[in-house]
């Protein structure tokens, strides 16, 4: 079964997926849309779940680091609400702390150029929330 990975952003959605089998995850794509357009961002992924036959979206739940939930962290059950009003498609929220300093790390000690760091820091944080998820389910 495929998953779906998503990091929110007021302007991109960074898309990750998994393998067949649940275990991997890969970077997918980053969709661009206009400031705050969700709309836009949910029918997108609606597509592509449909697209490529996925049932379970792991969603990015931006927790403040004392665990509180803020605007942002509203905004992504707004989101999540409205995939699953619209479909059967299960969403899953995860706590995406520290991902983007994990990846930026990552990114860095790869030798990543800041302009190619910029481009795909949106999907390789959903790669990262999205694999924080598997390994989760997989024991």
């Amino acid at each position: 079964m495929k998953y779906l990975g998503l990091d929110l952003g007021s302007r991109t959605l960074g898309i990750a997926i998994s393998d067949e089998l649940g275990i991997i995850a890969r970077s997918y794509d980053t969709l661009r849309f206009k400031d705050d357009d969700y709309d836009y961002a949910i029918e997108k992924t609606i597509e592509i779940c449909n697209k490529e036959n996925v049932k379970t979206v792991v969603l990015g739940y931006p927790k403040h680091m004392n665990g509180d939930a803020g605007i942002r962290a509203s905004i992504s059950v707004d989101f999540k609400n409205k995939i699953e009003e619209k479909t059967d498609i299960k969403v899953i929220l995860e706590d995406e702390r520290l991902t983007t300093v994990i990846v930026d790390r990552t990114m860095i000690s790869g030798n990543v150029r800041r302009k190619d760091r910029r481009q795909k820091k949106d999907e390789m944080a959903a790669v990262v929330i999205l694999q924080n998820y598997l390994d989760k389910i997989s024991f």
